[in-house]
């Protein structure tokens, strides 16, 4: 009985259903007319990273929050909208990790400063050994 139950619990919490039965959006996989305007949006599609994914661009994605994203990218670049200005309201809604493009703000500069004060530490020591062994 209690095997009948825990084969029971297991198939209950298979996520059979956690995909959408929604059709993808419009411009997911489509690319727009105007050959300047996609140029753009798959340049902006190359920086922004898969919420679902985070190893994948939306570019790459399979996943449906990608498509969503891709089709959001393309609709704003088609009605003129800029990408910069794309790419700032992305990471306004979702944060800085969202963007494979690094930002400059204070909160960043230890992760930018800490190799170059490694390097100059492991020469320093390594000059101290030398002067050492000289002696």
């Amino acid at each position: 009985m209690k095997r009948l139950l825990l084969i029971l619990a297991v198939a209950a919490a298979q996520p059979l259903l956690a995909d959408s039965n929604l059709p993808p959006a419009y411009w997911s996989d489509r690319q727009l007319p105007n050959p300047k305007q996609e140029a753009q949006a798959q340049a902006l599609m190359e920086q922004i990273r898969c919420l679902v994914c985070q190893g994948q661009s939306i570019a790459d994605s399979d996943a449906e929050i990608a498509g969503d994203m891709r089709d959001l990218v393309r609709r704003r670049i088609a009605a003129g909208e800029k990408p910069a200005a794309i790419r700032s309201w992305l990471i306004q809604r979702y944060g800085t990790w969202i963007s494979y493009k690094p930002t400059g703000e204070p909160a960043t500069w230890p992760l930018w400063l800490a190799p170059l004060a490694l390097l100059l530490i492991g020469a320093w020591l390594i000059r101290r050994r030398i002067r050492v062994r000289d002696r």
